[in-house]
């Protein structure tokens, strides 16, 4: 009896038979674009549909805001949902925006950037669609800290709140405020919230 999308949950995880490199990730992401994957530190793949359009509209006024500000700043580099980093403990995952330092990525070979790069950002945004289970992102979260983030937002539009991830500390909750304010690395960066929101 053949496999229907109604009998298909996502996010799909499978486990393969032997861990997989950063190179057949590569090679399995050309291969199959429609899809979204990232792997555990466990090696597990994860696959995920792609985001619906409001939330893809969502993302793209963070990734804007990050950029533009970023370009301004001079002091690192933005990537979109669509950048994967090979972490300290094995995985590789894919934040919906993110910063990192110019002197780290410039550090990094030719070879290293055009691959899943081997460097953790200082800064990530994490994007909660209505499909995300809120206790996973909050998992994803502490992973990113642990791996070496410096600062993490998880902007949920469902509760109107950002939930700030810092190192050696408890995540602070901002509920219903208009806008959020970067600090660290990311001093001086604003994210307008009003579009996110609505």
């Amino acid at each position: 009896m053949p496999l229907t999308l109604e009998a298909v949950e996502f996010p799909i995880t499978i486990r393969p038979a032997h861990p997989v490199s950063d190179e057949e990730l590569l090679r399995f992401g050309a291969a199959n674009k429609g899809l979204r994957f990232e792997r555990e530190k466990t090696g597990e793949l994860v696959i995920m549909t792609p985001t619906g359009n409001r939330t893809g509209m969502k993302n793209m006024h963070i990734s804007r805001a990050l950029g533009n500000w970023t370009d301004e700043d001079g002091r690192g580099y933005a990537f979109d949902s669509s950048t994967g980093f090979s972490l300290p403990d094995g995985s590789m995952r894919s934040p919906d925006a993110a910063w990192v330092q110019r002197s780290r990525w410039d550090g990094l070979t030719e070879e290293q950037q055009d691959g899943f790069s081997p460097v953790c950002p200082e800064f990530v945004i994490e994007l909660r669609s209505r499909s995300d289970n809120l206790d996973d992102l909050r998992a994803k979260m502490g992973d990113w800290i642990a791996n070496g983030a410096e600062l993490a937002w998880l902007v949920d539009p469902e509760r109107k709140a950002v939930e700030v991830y810092r190192p050696g500390r408890a995540p602070e909750i901002q509920e219903g405020h208009s806008a959020v304010y970067g600090e660290g690395p990311v001093g001086g960066f604003v994210l307008e919230l009003a579009r996110i929101w609505s």
